[in-house]
């Protein structure tokens, strides 16, 4: 994990942003953040797998914010500042939610808090309603996953993720294994309720979960909040009812035949008299001083709880005074969130090691005295490279702050200098690989050091879990752990040996079962079918990424093409450049990897590649979005089947948009804006007719 960039501290330090800037200046950054942050909702919202703190997710969307407000003109319907949440999974069923789910506006200090509050006021001022009628409640800000539960005539019809606001995904069978959750709702209940709160998995049971895999030798999940929101989005439902996953109810969506209600927390009292989970400690407030205290009595008391939060919602009490508040395009006017700072400790910097991943990367990271930070307890912290190191002057022996920045991931902040031991020596990065002993290497205008040797254990281990990745040749039952252990059992030295794992070899290891064996063989079996371009991307070839891949395969049409061809051929593919030729050329050219193909090639392992020259031009002058995967097709190499073809594929829908073609795991929004516009919406089917005959079909009634 990286340091936040300056520009990214400037924003959570409130310093301004591109003053006095050209408009093209900031409309290129403005595009920069969004990109970026598009990327980073993914990870959280669908993935589950976020790649970066949520406080430097946070600063990221604060400098956006910050950048629109002083630049009005460049503010777009699809700007993250404007969405809520991240699009609904394929996996699923979609849901369109007949009350849109919104998302929270957050503020960080008491000073934000007191502008919201005085934004409130001139809001309501403007309304002419009354100031004394704006009483406050506070809930805590649960660490969890939203869902709306919808029960008809007292029994539960429907429970469904936020998605994107507007659109969610189907989770029913799962919510119904969450003992908190009721099924049917007692005598008088509205004739429809839909009920809004927050998955979440206890403490508790996070550790015991935990302790379970570490007994299993299995990879320990990373924190309660993802933890949870994967265990919500598992195929099978019994997955979910082991996981001890529980509920807390806090608002009402669609509700017909209910009783008046004239304040939240009467809402409250109505979700416990129908038998929902309310927290107890969501409370009236008496007014904003009352709100700041409450927040900071709630920071320092965090860890008291056998839940995660990361901040306190305030709302306003009067249901007549929300509705006459309204909201923007993502958050209610009537509601903020309190986000709890970054936690920092001081602990003891015992040493600095450094550890190489599959490209070589050369990574030092800091070994401390276990310190309980964020939630949980931190003895390994990241230090990213050589110059941050520098840049920190943190030095084994120091007493150093500790961030768990949003909870999730830990930095060295710096050393207290004041309590450095004289004569402390400064860290020295290493010379030579601390795994194969092998000569570090930093390439000029780079900020890592590299081990450049294509044997060393480390890298070798690395490369053949990238090669079994989901994204290369897809090799289910061959993950990090099983990787090392056939690495430390001489079963593997390269990806080449994958292909030469026995049943007999296999089963002469302890705890390894006839019928594991037979599921990872059959495994690697199918993998030799896998698209030319998928190899390439599992070779581990740096620089080269999917869309790379799927140019050379294209144009060449076969590995052995690609690997004779000089750097000048390949740099002459449309989208390649030099960079990636030479990265390229080299591999192939070294014999060591050459030997690598010879194993692939005596394994059976597909080396052809599509024919470019045999496919008709019958798509020029068509625009057709992909979302989502196909048969027979990642998302990429349908793209690739339509460029190839003569027509385009843009990465979103507009009004040029002659399709959008939806495979599994679409995005939501695609396939929401695709219907506003009336673009045709295809499915695998519709989308084999358009290849092959170069018009666009009626679509099928499942895919539209």
């Amino acid at each position: 994990m990286s340091d936040a960039p300056e520009s990214m501290s400037s924003a959570s330090d409130g310093a301004p942003l591109l003053r006095g800037a050209e408009n093209n200046g900031a409309e290129h950054r403005i595009d920069e953040l969004r990109s970026t942050i598009r990327y980073h909702s993914q990870r959280y919202y669908e993935s589950d797998a976020p790649e970066i703190p949520d406080a430097e997710f946070d600063a990221l969307l604060r400098e956006l914010i910050d950048l629109e407000a002083e630049f009005p003109e460049l503010v777009t319907a699809d700007s993250p500042t404007q969405l809520v949440g991240g699009a609904a999974s394929a996996t699923f069923s979609p849901v369109n939610h007949r009350v849109p789910m919104m998302s929270l506006d957050n503020v960080f200090s008491a000073e934000e808090l007191q502008g919201w509050g005085d934004r409130l006021t001139r809001r309501l001022d403007e309304l002419g309603a009354m100031g004394d009628r704006a009483g406050l409640v506070a809930e805590l800000k649960i660490d969890g996953l939203a869902v709306s539960i919808r029960y008809e005539q007292g029994r539960l019809v429907q429970a469904a993720t936020r998605g994107d606001g507007r659109v969610g995904e189907d989770v029913t069978a799962n919510v119904r294994t969450i003992a908190s959750v009721p099924h049917e709702l007692p005598a008088g209940a509205p004739e429809v309720l839909e009920v809004r709160g927050e998955i979440y998995m206890p403490i508790a049971t996070f550790t015991e979960l935990n302790r379970t895999q570490a007994e299993a030798g299995e990879r320990l999940y990373v924190n309660p909040r993802n933890t949870a929101a994967g265990s919500l989005r598992q195929k099978d439902s019994s997955v979910t009812a082991s996981r001890g996953l529980a509920f807390w109810s806090y608002q009402l969506g669609e509700v017909i035949g209910g009783p008046e209600l004239t304040s939240h927390h009467d809402t409250f009292a109505l979700l416990a008299s129908l038998g929902f989970p309310v927290n107890p400690e969501a409370t009236v407030l008496a007014g904003l001083d009352d709100a700041y205290a409450h927040c900071q009595h709630w920071q320092q008391h965090r860890h008291d709880l056998d839940y995660e939060i990361d901040g306190i919602v305030i709302k306003v009490d009067d249901l007549a005074l929300q509705r006459e508040l309204g909201s923007t395009a993502k958050a209610p006017r009537w509601a903020i969130a309190f986000k709890f700072p970054p936690e920092e400790r001081t602990t003891r910097l015992i040493d600095i090691g450094v550890s190489i991943g599959r490209t070589g990367r050369a990574t030092p990271y800091a070994q401390l005295e276990p310190v309980f930070v964020g939630g949980s307890t931190v003895a390994m912290a990241t230090l990213h490279n050589q110059d941050q190191v520098a840049f920190k002057d943190v030095r084994p022996g120091d007493m150093v702050i500790v961030r768990k920045a949003g909870d999730v991931i830990p930095e060295v902040v710096g050393p207290v200098l004041s309590e450095r031991p004289k004569g402390l020596a400064a860290w020295v990065f290493p010379t030579h690989c601390p795994v194969c002993g092998h000569e570090l290497n930093r390439p000029n205008g780079e900020a890592d050091h590299r081990c450049v040797n294509l044997l060393c254990p480390a890298r070798v281990a690395g490369t053949i879990e990238h090669f079994a990745s989901r994204g290369a040749m897809d090799i289910e039952g061959l993950g990090e752990q099983r990787v090392q252990q056939f690495c430390e059992l001489g079963l593997l030295a390269d990806v080449g040996d994958v292909y030469s794992l026995s049943e007999s070899s296999l089963l002469a290891i302890d705890k390894f079962q006839q019928r594991s064996v037979r599921k990872l063989l059959d495994a690697i079996d199918g993998s030799r079918s896998r698209p030319l371009d998928r190899l390439l991307v599992g070779l581990n070839i740096r620089h080269l990424a999917g869309a790379g891949s799927q140019l050379l395969a294209t144009h060449f049409g076969h590995l052995d093409a690609i690997a004779a061809a000089s750097v000048d051929e390949l740099a002459a593919v449309e989208g390649v450049g030099v960079i990636i030729a030479t990265s390229v050329a080299e591999w192939f050219a070294d014999p060591v990897n050459q030997e690598v193909v010879k194993k692939l090639r005596d394994a059976g392992v597909n080396f052809e590649g599509p024919a470019p020259s045999e496919l008709p031009q019958n798509l020029v002058g068509l625009s057709v979005v992909v979302t989502g995967t196909l048969p027979g097709y990642t998302r990429e190499q349908a793209e690739a089947a339509i460029k190839g073809r003569g027509g385009k594929s843009p990465g979103s829908v507009s009004k040029k948009t002659d399709a959008l073609v939806v495979g599994d795991e679409p995005g939501a929004s695609k396939v929401t804006k695709a219907t506003e516009l009336g673009v045709a919406v295809l499915d695998a089917e519709g989308f084999r007719v358009l290849l092959e005959t170069g018009t666009v079909p009626a679509p099928a009634g499942g895919a539209s």
